[in-house]
């Protein structure tokens, strides 16, 4: 048999990737997690000389081995091809001595294309495997990137719709008009009049109403999720942490074995913990370095060992880490107490019921492997005006929350390890902000004049992605209460 999954709340057993892939979540609300975290069967010697593509079949073949060789190769083929703007997929830059790992270079400018390149041929692929006859409705609630790119790999494929919700004033213009004004007859794109939270809890809900699914089983539908709770988002991440060892030991920037840490800016955990994923699998990776804006939950449950929402939500200048429900730590809970579902299901219970829950100090030592750290809206902007003064290199404002945390965490600790640091989205997909950052305060409400003043400073193009949206017209205007969400989902139904 090869590697199978299992749920992180013990409802699901001996699940297949594919299964788990058209799942997105497990019917008893819990995450898939594989049984055992496999190895790279691969050297960093042989890792040095493959490219992006070579690289995800070495890592994603461990993980989806009910998948054949050439379905896969298929899916990765298809996935990375010309919509990234760089050979590379994914290059390293050096600047202020560090590594930026720039995972925008993807159709939307943001890391998720990352992932959501590849989801829907996973997707369509783990279909045909199961004789699936109904239409797959992706349903998935996003802070911002996450949206646009499900609905840009997504839009026009055959068998499938997809629905996002977004906070209605939690994104950043240009994201919001990156969904508002996609194209294709599957896709529909609804502003929740609440946060991220609020549209992530509705969608958890809506998968976890059985009533619901056999409702909606009978119109010929079944849901599925292009968040990074599914494990078809996780693993393509894993790919491009492999891919930046191996290119600092190809360039001999780094010794064989030499350890490395990474730093990270999430909200939801997904993207730190597929570098975890990438160390279990024998990646020289140290410290995970865990970085977080005001919106700190992840900083204080890493420093206390308490995970509590119970607090104001703070609207960033990084708002795809605005949350404070960071659904991917179930995965590292459940493994931390020797997968235990029942203690899992027991801290999700007191989260949901109290808003909070804690761990004992043996889960606290397994989680070593990371820090964390925090860094304002202050920080953050002075993080990215010092490194474009000090080497013209311009970072946008997750980034810039990774950079500061990056910069307090060496000089704390006298770590002075070489270092990646996840490069979440292009500066222009959060231009305000990052040229207020570099120049201050700006009068002009005009997004694209600001857009402009952009290229000026960076000396980068400005991308296609943000082109095409300047005169674009506006597809989608629906809003909803965060309790108007599975009556929303249900009127798609009717199209």
């Amino acid at each position: 048999m090869g590697l199978l999954y299992e749920s992180t709340r013990g409802g699901e057993t001996g699940v297949t990737a594919s299964e788990a892939i058209l799942k997105g979540l497990a019917s008893d609300g819990g995450l898939f997690v594989p049984e055992t975290i496999p190895c790279l069967d691969v050297t960093v010697e042989e890792l040095a000389g493959m490219t992006y593509q070579e690289t995800a079949y070495a890592v994603m073949k461990q993980f989806l081995t009910d998948f054949t060789e050439e379905e896969l190769k298929y899916c990765i083929s298809h996935a990375y091809d010309e919509k990234f703007d760089t050979e590379e997929i994914a290059p390293l830059v050096r600047a202020g001595g560090v590594y930026f790992l720039e995972l925008f270079h993807g159709k939307t400018i943001a890391f998720k294309d990352m992932a959501l390149s590849i989801l829907p041929y996973l997707m369509t692929t783990a279909a045909k495997k199961n004789d699936v006859k109904n239409e797959i409705v992706i349903l998935t609630a996003t802070s911002g990137d996450t949206g646009k790119a499900a609905m840009a790999g997504f839009a026009d494929v055959p068998g499938t719709r997809i629905i996002v919700f977004y906070p209605k004033d939690g994104v950043s213009r240009v994201q919001e008009l990156q969904m508002l004004t996609q194209k294709g007859a599957n896709t529909c794109v609804v502003g929740i009049h609440g946060n991220f939270d609020d549209a992530q809890t509705g969608v958890k809900k809506i998968f976890g109403d059985r009533e619901f699914a056999k409702e909606i089983d009978q119109m010929g539908f079944q849901l599925s999720s292009a968040n990074s709770i599914n494990i078809g988002r996780l693993v393509p991440q894993i790919v491009y942490y492999v891919y930046a060892y191996a290119k600092l030991y190809a360039n001999g920037e780094i010794e064989k074995g030499e350890k490395v840490n990474v730093t990270v800016p999430t909200g939801n955990f997904g993207n730190i913990l597929a570098a975890y994923f990438a160390k279990q699998m024998g990646i020289p990776f140290d410290k995970l370095i865990c970085a977080s804006n005001d919106n700190k939950v992840l900083y204080d449950f890493f420093t206390t060992g308490t995970y509590d929402k119970n607090r104001e939500f703070i609207l960033t200048t990084s708002p795809s880490m605005d949350i404070l429900v960071s659904s991917n730590l179930e995965r590292l809970l459940y493994l931390s107490c020797g997968r235990s579902a029942e203690k899992t299901r027991g801290m999700m219970e007191a989260l949901s019921g109290t808003g909070k829950y804690e761990i004992t100090e043996d889960m606290k030592n397994f989680m070593a492997d990371f820090r964390a750290g925090y860094a304002g809206m202050e920080e953050n902007a002075a993080m990215i005006r010092k490194l474009y003064e000090d080497t013209g290199y311009l970072i946008d404002t997750h980034t810039g929350v990774a950079a500061a945390v990056c910069a307090a965490y060496r000089e704390a600790s006298g770590d002075a390890a070489k270092t990646i640091i996840a490069s979440t989205a292009s500066p222009y997909k959060f231009s305000r902000s990052v040229v207020e950052a570099v120049c201050g305060k700006q009068d002009t409400d005009d997004e694209f004049e600001l857009i402009d003043k952009l290229e000026k400073l960076s000396g980068v193009p400005i991308p296609q992605a943000i082109e095409e949206i300047r005169e674009a017209k506006i597809l989608h205007n629906r809003q909803c209460r965060p309790e108007e969400m599975k009556e929303t989902v249900k009127s798609t139904f009717s199209k």
